[in-house]
């Protein structure tokens, strides 16, 4: 498996980001082609992001397949317009121990 991390810290205002992320990032993210999972946590705890999503692909050509696919740039574009501190993206393969 492979993933995506997306991180977010800090919003401006936590329900107006929570609304927009679920009525309008979500329904983008499970266009992406090759989507096996999405998750979203809320952290709780000090210097924790308040959301993180987790875009969750079969291996790292399914995620190289995603991050260029058209499907992907309307995603990374509305990513970008929410008001938070900062956000973190990160890659990865994930493995079972």
């Amino acid at each position: 498996m492979h993933k995506i991390t997306v991180q977010y810290f800090d919003p401006a205002d936590g329900n107006d980001f929570e609304t927009a992320y679920r009525e309008r990032h979500v329904p983008l993210v499970q266009a992406i082609p090759g989507l096996e999972r999405f998750t979203i946590s809320l952290p709780h705890a000090d210097g924790a992001p308040y959301l993180v999503a987790e875009l969750w692909f079969a291996d790292g050509d399914a995620l190289s397949t995603a991050q260029t696919s058209a499907e992907m740039a309307p995603v990374r574009a509305d990513s970008a317009t929410y008001d938070v501190a900062r956000r973190v993206i990160f890659a990865g393969s994930v493995e079972d121990v």
